[in-house]
């Protein structure tokens, strides 16, 4: 990374110029003024538009080196227009519509002055009770790296600098609250929460963020063996690492460090190349240089990390930003209403959808019908509002106004006032179907909004029990920023569309979904039955007493047998409400003919794996054809099975296609039992089929392999 700017520019810059690269903070009026012209600031969160060229204007003209600044902004899913939260777009399994939603709203970000995202978010979440599972991309580690890798791409492929966050672990916070401790064992830390961060440094992120999360007894921002260790000696990621929000002086809190300035050497030393927020860096760095507590090295080193992202985006001749096109008013509508069709859900449908467009009379009713700002989603700051179609205004544009009638039935999801029931019951009565918008509003989601319940908030139950109890059939579209116990929803509705929160075309989209679109996405996460079975994710490890799938539960007064003794529980079915990949469509698929290109899969080989799909319906339809592996014995356990590639096809009525997918040796490696990544020989079984639970089956085997060294260790300080 090392080039004759950043060499030149090292050579100048006085201690404190160099500290004031690694602080990044929120504009302070004039006094801020002062420190960027003194060079004292390397970046600046939260300002958008005339602030952010004011400030940048100020860096690059009035300070002594005229070193720009990184502007930071949370684009998490959009930034004037608004995509399906990221949870969302992981259900569309779909790439590339992730990175060209990316780019977009990088485009738009840039234009306001923006230059650097916290985004994408690649915590691998098993728990929906965390509230931040919104900007995830689900429980599966394969698909949070694809996804994750795409919007890396979309974003810097526009000038916007990405940021894979929360290194490492942050989202398997025990009791889904946020911040807490988490328990991650070495190896699971390697195969499953590792893999995703390592995809966005194969992507070519420019930036890493360090989680709130205590890991194993060291909080992330503290953590030596991984930030330094792993990320920046074994991956050889040659980019910046930023703390979270005051995480550096949390670590006082944590109770791992006695004070401020032993919590800023602690994260310098550990690799935390720039302090967000909070003022250790800027308060105690020059000091612990001073007594050598901290060594220059270390400060030189993050300082060429920081005008590296600076020269690699460049600021350095474009401080301002390359003029790019302005995204087209079209497209801007356009590009979102077809990731949030592709991202919703389809969970069940009793031949009601899809609707038919000469119905006489709709009854849209539920709190989220006509509510814009909640189905944006959390972490929203700039949306374009008056671009924001919600589900009534889709329906009414469809059917016309007169066709259309709405009752609330409740305030807010969250309310307990059952006073709009009758008038709602009333409409339901004199319809033909009723649309049913119910869920979580966008309060309900995001940083530090948990739930210990993630059944339907408020009256929502009781309003769709009594709407069923009209006779009306009810279709209930579900909007929400996690995963929810929907039991109760199902058996009432005669289907169900799960929406998520999905950006400022989700009506639209709905519309054309309920009127014909074919439904696309699939779960990117699984669906528990109730709370009581959190956490529960597909790729679990069979255990020495698996559950018979055939019985859902151990029945009451079950002889002290071993044989009457299996991982299940008395009082709920162990089996999932709906599991990992599931989703329908108005067509049916079948699956047949499976092959492989061989029966043997050698060390550095591909095995290609083929089968025929058919659209058998009377409709044109999307598949997402899944490919699992099980290893089925190993060193070590192995989960039941593991996504290793995807494929969206589209096929009209009656059209059969070849189906490729594709599985390279290496993508068996596991951990093994002293730590080294190995690529063990042995059998394997595969399966190819619409979600985790289904599909056809076949067996193959791994040739003789080996093992590849991790770093386990810190590699020597800096010289």
């Amino acid at each position: 990374m090392s080039t004759r700017r950043i060499d030149t520019l090292l050579a100048e810059m006085t201690l404190a110029e160099k500290i004031g690269q690694l602080c990044q903070v929120q504009p302070e009026g004039r006094d801020q003024d002062d420190r960027v012209r003194a060079g004292g600031v390397g970046s600046l969160i939260n300002v958008v538009g005339d602030d952010a060229r004011h400030y940048q204007r100020l860096a690059v003209e009035e300070s002594r080196l005229g070193i720009p600044l990184l502007l930071g902004r949370d684009v998490i899913h959009g930034f004037a227009t608004i995509f399906p939260i990221p949870l969302g777009q992981a259900a569309s399994f779909d790439p590339a519509g992730v990175r060209d939603a990316a780019a977009t709203a990088a485009r738009e970000a840039a234009a306001a002055g923006v230059n650097w995202t916290f985004s994408p978010m690649l915590d691998v979440v098993r728990d929906p009770r965390w509230g931040r599972v919104a900007e995830s991309f689900g429980e599966d580690t394969l698909l949070a790296s694809r996804m994750g890798a795409a919007m890396v791409q979309g974003y810097q492929g526009e000038g916007l600098a990405a940021c894979a966050k929360h290194f490492v672990g942050y989202g398997a916070a025990q009791g889904g609250r946020d911040y807490a401790e988490t328990a991650i064992p070495p190896r699971q830390l390697r195969d499953v929460y590792l893999p995703p961060f390592e995809a966005a440094v194969r992507a070519g992120a420019l930036t890493l963020m360090t989680g709130f999360n205590d890991l194993d007894g060291i909080p992330a921002t503290a953590n030596e063996a991984l930030v330094r260790g792993v990320l920046k000696g074994e991956w050889l990621f040659d980019g910046l690492v930023v703390s979270d929000w005051t995480s550096i002086t949390e670590l006082v809190i944590h109770g791992c460090a006695a004070d401020d300035a032993d919590a800023a050497c602690q994260a310098l030393l550990a690799g935390v190349d720039m302090e967000m927020a909070s003022r250790s860096y800027r308060d105690h760095l020059e000091q612990a240089i001073a007594s050598g507590a901290v060594p220059i090295a270390y400060v030189d080193d993050a300082v060429r990390r920081v005008l590296g992202v600076k020269e690699r985006l460049g600021l350095f001749d474009h401080p301002f930003g390359r003029l790019r096109g302005p995204v087209s008013a079209a497209a801007a509508d356009l590009q979102p209403r077809q990731m949030a069709q592709r991202s919703c859900v389809l969970l069940k449908n009793e031949d009601l959808l899809p609707l038919n467009e000469g119905i006489g009379r709709v009854a849209v009713i539920g709190p989220l019908a006509d509510a814009g700002a909640d189905q944006l989603g959390c972490w929203v700051f700039d949306a374009d509002h008056a671009r924001t179609h919600s589900v009534l205004a889709g329906l009414r544009e469809r059917l016309g106004a007169h066709r259309v009638r709405f009752e609330p039935g409740l305030d807010s999801c969250r309310s307990h006032d059952e006073q709009g029931f009758a008038a709602a019951l009333d409409a339901a009565r004199a319809a033909d179907v009723v649309v049913l918008c119910i869920g979580e509003d966008a309060g309900l989601s995001g940083e530090a909004h948990c739930r210990a319940y993630i059944d339907l908030p408020g009256a929502q139950q009781r309003l769709l029990d009594q709407l069923a109890a009209t006779g009306t059939p009810v279709v209930a579209v579900v909007l929400s920023g996690r995963p929810l116990a929907l039991a109760g929803v199902i058996d009432p509705a005669r289907a169900v569309l799960m929406a998520w929160h999905p950006g400022s075309m989700g009506g639209p989209a709905i519309a054309d979904l309920l009127f014909g679109e074919p439904p696309s996405g699939r779960l990117p996460m699984t669906l528990p039955r109730s709370v009581g079975q959190i956490p529960l994710y597909y790729n679990h490890k069979n255990t020495g007493r698996p559950p018979n799938p055939d019985s859902p539960r151990v029945p009451s007064g079950t002889p002290l047998d071993p044989r009457g003794f299996f991982s299940t529980y008395l009082d709920e079915d162990h089996r999932p409400l709906f599991p990992f990949g599931f989703g329908m469509s108005y067509t049916q698929f079948d699956y047949a003919d499976l092959a492989l290109s061989s029966p043997r899969l050698e060390p550095k080989g591909t095995l290609h794996v083929r089968m025929a799909l058919r659209n058998v319906g009377a409709r044109a339809g999307t598949e997402v054809v899944q490919l699992y592996v099980q290893d089925l014995c190993g060193s070590v356990t192995r989960p039941v099975k593991e996504l290793k590639d995807f494929q969206r096809v589209t096929l009209q009525p009656g059209e059969s296609r070849l189906v490729e997918l594709v599985l390279a040796a290496d993508q068996l490696r596991f951990t093994g039992r002293d730590g080294l990544s190995i690529l063990e020989p042995g059998r394997f079984r595969l399966w190819v089929g619409p979600h985790a639970q289904a599909g056809l089956s076949a067996e193959f085997e791994l040739a003789g392999g080996g093992t590849a060294p991790q770093a386990s260790a810190v590699p020597p300080a800096l010289e």
